[in-house]
């Protein structure tokens, strides 16, 4: 009997692959394990065992596999459940979701390697200069990789060469599977068995009299493991003895120590013992209670607490009574910069119980992480993360807690699967019949929308912790401090004023501008000219700590100019500002303070958030002006004011839910205000302070905010009401996907009706030289959502067969929140 496998690879394709498998590997393969298969015509991909039968495939002869990568599966079951979830409601294949739910370490490369063909009497005439070259390099060498040819030879394309070789029998090629992880070793030593007596011992230190340092190096040994009685490491016997590796090196040489190797994880706890966690007050108690009665009704609560009402201590209490079940908890958070801070906070209470698992770490790193939570150590009992952290591969998880979940980053925009990690959250809790908590203090519309429809359960914690006040909130009308000659560069008086008392109070600011670089135009007061992105349709961006302008959507750079590229004038204006402005003019202002900046440019390193944070926690900057970065739960205890630089240009945003985020941001930026005994104080400068979503902010007011929006998504037929898909076409030809979108959107409306929107060209129409399209299809409520996308799957692939229309790219994302 024959047996088959059929194996996810790591590419966008519809279909999996089968490929044929002996018996005794059919006993021995389990879905999730990792086989190494060829593809195409000499390709070699690492493949996921999907599932294992005995029906050969019909269109096709299957091909063996090549390796088995793995004894044991290193994706379970409800992973693979999930995965299909998630290729099945965001419109993407298994292929895709595998590239973003793998640590790229796991997903093994080929690489051709090149070996010289053993011919007796080979005619080297026969080769051109270029081949002997590689040839003579094969004399020295056994083998060689495509980039050592192209080293040798100086230039890209090698390929031509390689091939000619191959044809006149000089090489032959063959595929080479490699493991991208390497386990962390540590080095280590110990006094060699020859010298365990004492006379052997007597002998060894008065043969090393003569060399000072070795003796030192011996003796510090025994004082080390005397007083540790573990294994000692290379380091820090160096550290200990103060002399360099080389001299220990010189005594295993010597035969005097013994040099050995262990794995250790690459992310370790270093703490003390753990502390108790804190008690509750009266509202956090009530809020817990009411959360543990609502997950006896329902799967999904929502807790709606204000800024600083300790949200987070519910959660450890919370967290506790599942680690008590011998089950795992998920903690999602949407910013890098969030879980620096918490790490800490949850390690006080859980020690070496917190993983951590985010786009910083390393590619080892993650491997580790991944591998903890697979075997269910005790290492990895919770884990903390950014959104990816719902690939990893739990097998008994009692509760996941999504904070902010209201933020934006939990969407995946780029590349597919364009998943929502809030939403999958929900589905992966679901399949290990485990609960979600969702926590923020301005929960989205869909979420409150869903409590609200009883879907959901609801708990709200109203008061801020120790019963501190709410922050207070004062508008700053800018049209009139203009009018009134009161504004100093980008700071009106009021503010100033304000700064300048807080810092007098010892005191520290915080000041938001939603962009980062110096200013986001530069024109020519002659000409009115600005210089633009060659790539896109946006203006470029001046950044002056490089002195350069830079594209912020395809990272094209140039050199500021000095005059003019249209008419040739010097002079120059900025126009807008942006956080490295912002920092700039507080210098000027409050020359003897500290000013630091908190945004994409200044947060690149792997320690980046922490140096900022941990500075700012101890009171070493004085002022802080930061992006939305700022704004997603960071606590800072001595932060008494904070600005908004410029409430409007998030206000006039063209997007329907502009006026839903801006709430958010300014109420939660607004909540890192005044978080001990002192009342904080915000201030918002804006050219409209009639604004409503401004009053209400001021306010303090979810409910009118939640109203007057959804009264609006009724009107205009937006998410929550109706779900929606937005479907992008992109090409470099304006014409192409210009026709191309008319007959898309045709298509649709052959279906859909009246409730297909576009084909609409984007704010900004044209990104790294590709024009795109847009074009929006509703979903009203009793419409079935697997039905419109198998009606718009149809669609696309009639489309995609249009010869004209292949090289257009479509890209289809499902609540493109």
């Amino acid at each position: 009997m024959s047996f088959f496998i059929d194996v996810i690879i790591p590419i966008p394709l519809q279909k999996l692959f089968t490929y044929r498998i002996t018996t005794s590997e059919a006993d021995f393969i389990k879905p999730g394990v990792r086989v190494a298969v060829p593809f195409g015509k000499s390709k070699i991909y690492t493949g996921i065992v999907y599932n294992v039968h005995s029906n050969g495939p019909t269109a096709y002869e299957a091909k063996d596999i090549q390796q088995i990568l793995d004894e044991t599966p290193i994706v379970n079951k409800t992973q693979l459940k999930l995965w299909e979830w998630i290729s099945s409601y965001y419109m993407c294949t298994l292929g895709d979701v595998m590239r973003a739910a793998l640590p790229s370490a796991f997903i093994l490369e080929s690489e051709t390697v090149i070996t010289k063909n053993i011919v007796e009497n080979f005619d080297e005439s026969i080769l051109k200069d270029d081949e002997f070259l590689v040839f003579e390099a094969l004399h020295h060498q056994s083998t060689l990789k495509i980039h050592d040819i192209s080293n040798i030879l100086d230039k890209k394309n090698v390929l031509p060469v390689i091939k000619r070789l191959i044809e006149k029998e000089a090489i032959s090629v063959e595929e080479e599977v490699y493991e991208k992880y390497k386990p962390k070793l540590v080095r280590y030593v110990k006094l060699h068995s020859n010298f365990t007596s004492d006379k052997a011992l007597h002998n060894l230190l008065d043969e090393l009299s003569r060399a000072p340092k070795q003796r030192d190096v011996v003796m510090t040994l025994f004082s080390i493991s005397a007083k540790t009685k573990k294994p000692v490491k290379v380091k820090d016997l160096s550290e200990e003895s103060d002399v360099s590796t080389s001299i220990i090196k010189a005594l295993v040489d010597k035969g005097v120590l013994e040099e050995y190797h262990i794995q250790t994880d690459r992310v370790e706890y270093s703490g003390e013992d753990t502390e108790a966690s804190k008690r509750l007050n009266e509202y956090q108690k009530t809020a817990l209670s009411e959360i543990k009665a609502s997950f006896e009704k329902h799967q999904v609560t929502l807790l709606h607490g204000v800024t600083s009402s300790g949200k987070t201590e519910v959660y450890v209490k919370l967290i506790e009574d599942v680690l008590n079940e011998g089950k795992q908890v998920l903690y999602l958070l949407p910013e890098i910069a969030l879980t620096t801070q918490l790490i800490t906070r949850l390690q006080n209470y859980f020690g070496e119980q917190v993983a951590v698992f985010h786009s910083k770490y390393s590619v080892h790193e993650r491997v580790e992480v991944w591998n903890n939570v697979l075997h269910n150590s005790a290492k990895a009992k919770i884990m903390l993360g950014a959104r990816s952290s719902i690939f990893l591969p739990f097998n008994n998880l009692g509760l996941i807690i999504v904070d902010e979940e209201h933020e934006q980053s939990f969407k995946q925009f780029d590349p597919a699967p364009r998943y929502h990690a809030r939403d999958t959250a929900v589905v992966l809790a679901h399949m290990h019949h485990a609960k979600t908590l969702l926590g923020s203090a301005t929960p989205s519309l869909e979420s409150y929308f869903n409590a609200k429809q009883n879907k959901y359960g609801f708990v709200e914690i109203t008061k801020r912790y120790n019963d501190v006040l709410m922050p207070d909130v004062e508008l700053v009308d800018i049209k009139d401090k203009l009018k009134k000659k009161r504004m100093k560069g980008h700071f009106s008086d009021r503010l100033i004023e304000e700064m300048t008392e807080t810092l007098q109070d010892g005191n520290q600011i915080i000041l938001f501008q939603n962009r980062r670089g110096f200013s986001p135009i530069v024109e020519c007061k002659t000409c009115g000219h600005s210089p633009q992105c060659p790539n896109c349709d946006v203006s470029l961006t001046y950044h002056q700590y490089r002195n350069q302008l830079r594209c912020h959507y395809c990272g094209y750079n140039a050199a500021m100019m000095q005059d003019c590229e249209a008419c040739g004038s010097q002079d120059l204006d900025n126009k807008g500002f942006g956080t490295e402005q912002i920092e700039e003019e507080v210098k000027l202002l409050f020359p003897e303070h500290k000013v630091a900046r908190m945004d994409l440019d200044t947060t690149r390193g792997k320690y980046g958030y922490e140096k900022i944070i941990t500075a700012l926690e101890q009171q070493e900057i004085d002022i802080l002006v930061g992006t939305q970065m700022l704004t997603k739960g960071l606590d800072f205890r001595n932060v008494k004011l904070v600005g908004i630089m410029n409430a409007d240009n998030m206000l006039n945003f063209p997007d329907f839910r502009a006026h839903e985020r801006s709430f958010q941001l300014m109420l939660q930026v607004s909540g890192r205000a005044g978080r001990t005994q002192e009342r904080g104080k915000v201030l918002i400068q804006t050219y409209n302070p009639h604004h409503n979503i401004l009053q209400q902010v001021s306010t303090n007011n979810y409910i009118d905010m939640f109203n007057e929006q959804m009264n609006d998504r009724y009107n205009f037929k937006y998410p929550p009401v109706y779900k929606q898909i937005k479907i992008t076409l992109k090409h470099k030809d304006y014409n192409r996907v210009e026709t191309a979108s008319i007959w898309y959107s045709k298509s649709l409306r052959q279906v859909f009706k009246e409730h297909v929107l576009g084909p609409e060209s984007p704010p900004i129409a044209r990104i790294r030289n590709q024009f795109h399209k847009n074009i929006l299809v509703k979903i009203p409520k009793q419409q079935s959502l697997a039905k419109t996308k198998e009606a718009i799957i149809k669609i696309n692939n009639s489309f995609l067969s249009i010869k004209d229309f292949r090289s257009v790219r479509v890209i289809l994302n499902v609540d493109n929140f």
